[in-house]
């Protein structure tokens, strides 16, 4: 198979597709890669190392695109990126379709087959493979940038998330307990702030409860509770995910207006819409806003303020789907694994995960015709 890695081109996004390792793994397994020049040097790989790995590289996106079987990027395809892509050609990377309707008509309309990382399931339907890398990151880095805008010289409260002796330190708020919220709260505890998970799986609550052992609290997730820590928080870090789906907004103005002028919100969930109602996506150019004297960090690529980590974290886990599609076939690969078919978000036209359909209020189709192997 003949794969495709363009480069990045959304505001402030450095990672990239496959790194020189993944490609040679692809080109030892029998198959193509085509990458855009430059695609990998906002981490540090230059276009030698992608062709001392064996790939071929091209001088632009679009000679990229027309010469691949199958592309794999990070994030969403832009505008323009959607232009190019034809039908029937498979598209592997991060989509996030449900809050973003523009990009799923483009899809819609060129035909192609998309299958998207954070949709995938793990084994036995339980877990994100494809996403808990990105999580991972994203939750370690919402502590650190909620502790950065605490700073009184840009507008926070002026606590120091650990506190010293004889002054207390930040009470943290992480609502989910999932695996970027179980990060988040792990760095907040280790910064030694004052830790509350809000979280409403039993399974979840017992699990989390046995790893804090006492230096977090775990809570079952109620309005009443919500209101009540939100209310006394520092920072409140939102980590809410329904796969596919647009996240619950968990967080009201009215909430909002109770928290102390200079806290900090951080919404890891606005990839799908964000879980706070008072957020809107920002950039790493611009990250912050203020609302009722609150501030909201919303950037839509957490990772990306950390390319390197972020990029060969999440190679790691995206090269054996990858090679499962070119070595078998998307029909084939998706086929012999249900819960690798929950990636398949558009097909040839029509939308394939029933959680983007609904979100998007379009007709769901869950086997298409193409699907025939």
């Amino acid at each position: 198979m003949k794969i495709g890695v363009p480069k990045e081109i959304k505001s402030q996004e450095h990672r990239v597709g496959l790194v020189p390792a993944s490609v040679k793994e692809m080109i030892a397994a029998g198959h193509e890669v085509f990458v855009e020049t430059n695609a990998g040097a906002g981490i540090g790989y230059d276009d030698k190392s992608y062709k001392e790995a064996g790939a071929h590289v091209l001088n632009d996106a679009k000679a990229v695109f027309d010469t691949a079987d199958m592309i794999i990027k990070v994030k969403e395809p832009q505008a323009q990126e959607c232009k190019m892509l034809r039908e029937g050609q498979i598209l592997f990377t991060y989509l996030h379709l449900a809050p973003d309707p523009e990009q799923a008509k483009g899809l819609i309309d060129c035909g192609c087959v998309a299958i998207a990382y954070e949709t995938v399931l793990g084994p036995n339907g339980r877990g994100l493979p494809l996403l808990a890398p990105m999580s991972e990151v994203a939750g370690r880095l919402s502590t650190q940038v909620g502790a950065h805008y605490l700073q009184k010289h840009i507008g926070g409260l002026g606590r120091l998330i650990g506190g010293v002796p004889g002054v207390k330190p930040a009470d943290v708020l992480v609502l989910g307990g999932g695996v970027a919220g179980f990060n988040a709260a792990r760095m907040a505890a280790g910064l030694e702030a004052n830790v509350t998970i809000l979280e409403r799986s039993p399974d979840k609550i017992r699990e989390l409860d046995d790893y804090f052992a006492g230096r977090a609290q775990i809570l079952y997730s109620t309005t009443d509770t919500l209101e009540k820590y939100a209310a006394e928080a520092d920072i409140v870090i939102g980590a809410v995910l329904i796969p596919g789906a647009s996240a619950p907004k968990l967080l009201n103005r009215d909430i909002l207006k109770t928290m102390n002028p200079g806290s900090v919100v951080v919404d890891i969930a606005i990839d799908q819409g964000g879980c706070f109602e008072t957020s809107k996506a920002t950039t790493h150019n611009d990250p912050v806003y203020t609302v009722e004297g609150v501030t909201h960090y919303c950037v839509a690529n957490m990772p990306g303020a950390v390319p390197l980590t972020s990029a060969l974290a999440l190679n790691n886990a995206v090269l054996p789907y990858a090679l499962r599609i070119a070595n078998k076939g998307w029909k084939q690969a998706l086929a012999e694994d249900p819960n690798f078919r929950e990636g398949l978000n558009v097909c040839f036209g029509k939308i394939t995960h029933k959680g983007v359909a609904e979100s998007l209020k379009m007709d769901y189709i869950e086997n298409p015709p193409e699907m025939v192997a």
